[in-house]
């Protein structure tokens, strides 16, 4: 249970035991603050998201703006909850959810505000998740003023959980994460924009990558893609649309595991928006330029 503690600034971590000593607001969490957070996830989606993987009845699953951009109970009940709970766990933050936005446009604001800000994907990969297909994460990122100082990347279906913490490195299920070394030869694997999500010309631009010595293909949640790189498993991301909830976790992830990111422009992704698109998350500053030179010479 957690319990309130006398004394505290807006910004200071409530832990379910003693209080701690009075911290910088909006700091890098402690390995003990990160725990709790990944605790108060792991419940949400115990309670709120896997018992209804494979269950979901006709009425939990609605159209947002179209056919394959969907929301299911999971997604709204798993952010309600996350929302008070990650509130309780840092008094004076806010949280900007994907469904909150979706009902409120204005609450994305907060990514430019003084509070830190708790950026939620509820169920990252929704339409996998509708499908039965286990390869969806519950995104959660800590930022203030625009730069992630923690995130944590949960594939509840699969048994993984990310964490990482900004300057102290990312870990897989407890597991150090390090850079994996390029294979000399092999193709850049990317994963780029799922085609159903994108328009013409988006498309016209992406398709650049499909060039010797690069290997592009749809992405499925983001979140994981954003494991997959750092993980070694392929070498970038490159995206048309910036909704922060779907980025904030995995491009700490993948910086914390000696990878970059940025957009055609040539400068790093901004939570806020208004960003120059595509951009790209790549395991090293090499396999950025590359991918970023074939998008600007498209775009």
């Amino acid at each position: 249970m957690i319990e309130a503690v006398d004394n505290r600034n807006p910004g200071d971590f409530v832990h379910p035991t003693a209080a701690p000593a009075l911290r910088p607001q909006a700091a890098v969490p402690t390995p003990e603050e990160a725990a709790a957070v990944e605790d108060a996830i792991r419940r949400a989606a115990a309670e709120e998201i896997l018992p209804r993987f494979r269950q979901l009845a006709d009425e939990d699953v609605v159209e947002k703006n179209g056919p394959h951009d969907l929301v299911t109970t999971a997604d709204r009940r798993a952010e309600e909850q996350l929302t008070t709970a990650l509130a309780a766990l840092l008094p004076g933050s806010v949280v900007v959810g994907e469904e909150a936005v979706h009902a409120d446009p204005s609450v994305l604001d907060a990514l430019s505000g003084d509070a830190p800000v708790w950026i939620v994907d509820p169920v990252d990969g929704t339409r996998q998740f509708v499908h039965g297909d286990p390869g969806f994460a519950t995104l959660v990122a800590l930022a203030h003023h625009g730069e992630v100082l923690a995130s944590w990347t949960y594939a509840p279906a699969l048994g993984l959980m990310a964490v990482a913490r900004r300057g102290h490195g990312a870990t897989l299920n407890g597991a150090l994460l390090v850079p994996h070394p390029a294979v000399p030869g092999a193709a850049l694997e990317v994963a780029i924009s799922h085609y159903d999500f994108t328009t013409d010309d988006q498309k016209r631009v992406l398709g650049a990558l499909d060039t010797e010595g690069v290997a592009p293909r749809p992405c499925g949640s983001a979140g994981l893609e954003y494991l997959r790189i750092a993980r070694g498993e392929i070498a970038a991301t490159a995206f048309s649309w910036e909704n922060a909830w779907d980025h904030a976790a995995g491009l700490l992830l993948v910086q914390e595991t000696g990878g970059t990111d940025a957009t055609v422009a040539g400068v790093p992704f901004a939570l806020a928006g208004g960003n120059a698109l595509p951009f790209t998350a790549a395991r090293d500053a090499e396999v950025a330029r590359r991918i970023l030179g074939l998008l600007a010479a498209a775009n």
